[in-house]
């Protein structure tokens, strides 16, 4: 921990402070939130950003989205619109956000909404003749006036929330205590070979209680890199000269899964909109080697002129165990909810 942050250490106490009294209020009724008659997963962490929200959103995508009418509904954090936007031919990342349109682009068979207000978005998307059956609410843990059915929340192995401190002093959103409203708790982004007694050292640490389910995750990496025109084996790429670009909240392991000793990393805040003079830089540096970002990134950057030499590696989230359990988790309370309705 910085010195500046100690010093911010009081104020971190009051943000505290501030914060558990909104909870307080929504979970006394004095706040009123609001729910809906259809599955509304969230998806959302107590930290601000690294967790690995989008992985995990397209896990359950992949789950959901052969059996039900999915809907994903986003902030679209630093977007360059206002309001509800459903995303169709003519949208792109500037409109919707860089995670929003990366599922819209991946996932052809859902819809894909934008709207910080989630009680609005919600009931813009059940107004549509073809209303979804399965809403997933993409970082909205602290979104507390629409009432989901069913929270899932990260939490990084290599930055766990119980280990953490309320903004400024530490990363937290909320005080830890927040972690009660979750059914299911991932652990995200841990060693692929992390053992059974580091993960019980973990749970320990958690102190979940006993109606909450946790589970562990890695990120896989892809085993090709892709660009407009062609896919390039990683293994190919590794003893290239290259460019590693990436302008995601935690970029540490994108870099050390790709990088060699004389390619350069360059790095940019995350959801970073390129200006045309740092195009020109990155393509000055680049010269004729390639370049390769991350697939939030690249649905930013596709068309600009580094499109000729960028190519993107896409992840995703892996269980280390129990997958079965996890599905089960979500298709049951899914299933339930949906007969309900």
């Amino acid at each position: 921990m910085n010195l500046l942050r100690k010093i911010l250490f009081p104020f971190a106490i009051l943000y505290g402070f501030i914060t558990s009294i909104r909870n307080y209020l929504f979970d006394t009724g004095v706040l009123k939130a609001y729910s809906f008659d259809l599955p509304v997963i969230a998806v959302g962490n107590l930290s601000v950003g690294g967790t690995g929200k989008t992985p995990q959103i397209e896990y359950l995508i992949r789950l959901l989205s052969g059996k039900y009418k999915v809907a994903t509904l986003s902030r679209g954090y630093k977007r360059q619109s206002e309001g509800f936007v459903l995303a169709n031919d003519s949208s792109d990342a500037l409109q919707l956000g860089d995670e929003p349109f990366q599922f819209y682009q991946k996932f052809k068979n859902i819809q894909v909404a934008v709207d910080a207000n989630r009680k609005n978005g919600i009931e813009q998307l059940l107004s549509n003749s073809n209303a979804p059956e399965v809403i997933l609410l993409d970082d909205a843990f602290q979104h507390r006036k629409v009432k989901a059915g069913f929270y899932i929340m990260l939490t990084s192995y290599g930055d766990l929330y119980c280990d953490d401190f309320m903004l400024p002093t530490g990363n937290l959103r909320e005080s830890r205590s927040g972690v009660q409203r979750a059914n299911v708790v991932i652990v995200t982004k841990c060693p692929s070979n992390l053992s059974l007694d580091a993960q019980n050292k973990i749970k320990k640490q958690l102190r979940l209680s006993s109606n909450q389910n946790l589970f562990f995750t890695f990120i896989e990496y892809d085993e090709v890199v892709y660009s407009e025109k062609e896919t390039l084996k990683v293994e190919g790429i590794k003893s290239l000269n290259k460019i590693l670009l990436a302008g995601i909240a935690k970029p540490e392991s994108f870099f050390a899964h790709l990088k060699q000793e004389n390619d350069e990393c360059l790095t940019f805040p995350d959801h970073h909109h390129f200006s045309e003079s740092e195009l020109l830089e990155i393509k000055k540096k680049a010269s004729n080697k390639i370049i390769v970002t991350t697939e939030k990134d690249y649905v930013r950057l596709k068309g600009s002129i580094l499109s000729g030499q960028l190519y993107f590696l896409p992840i995703k989230s892996t269980f280390l165990s129990d997958e079965d359990s996890f599905n089960e988790n979500i298709l049951n309370y899914v299933g339930q909810s949906t007969r309900n309705s």
